[in-house]
């Protein structure tokens, strides 16, 4: 048997008895049809799908390649590797092999009839040389930044997707719940680290977390414990950890854990593509009385953003109204981390990437939507002692939201 036979004659029943769950027809049309109203609203006659979160959300496959999305007419998927797997994997009719990035205007042409006058293609993530690499495919045609139409309609997700990020948190609630049986006074954090990532993986967390922007790296989970809670580092957040090197520095460390000090995991699972964020306290025997008020904080914001949480409430008014709190609860100065360095968001979205829309942060003022998953995150950072957070991962419902990581969340003391 052929490698092609063998593909459309077994690869599908394989990948199924192993766990794949493939994109629906319908979930791949739905979204199409929300991308072409954006389109026309933006007078783009077509769509260049390059990034590939973008791409797999459209066609169901990340096998290498491009996806043209027409305004009028179906989609075509040209495949540079590989095209049998892509034709199992995806639900588009029109699944073609390309053998080279140059005859791109040639198959567009021949599927479609003639080239667009405008082109939209994602430029908040596109190399500048691959930009003037189209450019010079596509000479005289409009190359228009079709980026917030594509991640207007990836904030709004659908049951099918919502089922996969529940997925993902029923894995992290396994993890950390086994992470009780082997946190043990001596280890190192990174050692730690090691066996919550060993433990996701046996129940199919890809070990990935995917954002949306250049030169943003990390493992998909934190430890950070007692002092080094209370450091900052490259990223965008409270606290970032002491790292491993210069080349690495932010997340779990060789600093070995001791008894009685914070340990905060932020664990991040991903499931066929979907995340799920999440973090919990952990301590080896009792914490100081400090920290545990500080914790009893961040869970007091966290409830308090949840109650505000439901289609309307506005993203910047929920953020200020956690400023105001954490204030009144005498941590204005520690609450989302050190004076000077406080970052200015306490939720974000998630899905297929970790920063997706809706952002419960400053000067994000839009209205939360019915569909719109997110990461809501309280932290308190004492430098140089440690830090304590709770986070949790929440869909947006009719009437309110529903936590999708559904652990319990008091400290974890062993």
């Amino acid at each position: 048997m052929n490698y092609k036979d063998w593909v459309h004659g077994e690869l599908e029943g394989l990948s199924m008895a192993h766990g794949f769950r493939y994109t629906p027809r319908e979930e791949i049309e739905d979204r199409l049809a929300r991308l072409r109203a954006g389109m026309e609203k933006k007078g783009m006659e077509a769509f260049l799908v390059v990034q590939k979160m973008d791409y797999y959300y459209l066609s169901g496959t990340t096998q290498d390649g491009l996806l043209f999305v027409p305004l009028d007419g179906k989609p075509l998927l040209m495949v540079k590797r590989e095209v049998e797997r892509a034709r199992v994997e995806s639900p588009l009719d029109d699944i073609v092999s390309m053998k080279s990035i140059r005859d791109l205007p040639s198959m567009i042409r021949d599927h479609w009839g003639r080239l667009p006058k405008t082109l939209g293609i994602e430029l908040d993530v596109l190399p500048v040389n691959e930009y003037f690499r189209y450019r010079a495919l596509f000479p005289g045609i409009k190359l228009m930044d079709a980026s917030p139409i594509i991640r207007d309609i990836r904030k709004i997700k659908t049951p099918f997707e919502i089922d996969l990020i529940k997925a993902a948190g029923d894995i992290g609630r396994k993890v950390l719940l086994e992470a009780k049986e082997f946190l043990k006074e001596g280890m190192t954090e990174i050692e730690f680290g090691g066996l919550l990532e060993a433990s996701a993986k046996k129940y199919g967390h890809e070990g990935l977390l995917r954002v949306r922007s250049l030169n943003y790296e990390a493992y998909t989970w934190h430890v950070l414990s007692g002092l080094s809670g209370g450091i900052v580092s490259q990223s965008d957040s409270p606290m970032g950890g002491l790292g491993l090197s210069p080349a690495f520095p932010v997340g779990a460390s060789l600093k070995v854990m001791g008894a009685h000090e914070p340990i905060l995991v932020d664990f991040g699972t991903c499931y066929h593509g979907y995340q799920a964020d999440e973090t919990r306290m952990f301590s080896i025997g009792g914490m100081k009385e400090k920290f545990i008020n500080a914790f009893n904080a961040c869970r007091e914001i966290h409830d308090a953003v949840l109650a505000e949480t439901r289609p309307g409430a506005d993203c910047e008014a929920i953020f200020l109204m956690t400023l105001d709190l954490a204030g009144k609860l005498g941590y204005g100065d520690s609450y989302l981390g050190p004076p000077g360095l406080q970052t200015r968001f306490v939720g974000h979205g998630i899905g297929l990437e970790l920063n997706e829309f809706p952002f419960i942060a400053q000067g994000q003022a839009y209205p939360l939507e019915e569909g719109m998953t997110f990461a809501v995150e309280p932290k308190i950072v004492f430098p140089g002692e440690g830090s304590v957070g709770i986070e949790n991962t929440v869909v947006v419902t009719k009437d309110g939201c529903e936590i999708l990581t559904p652990v319990e969340q008091d400290i974890f003391e062993v």
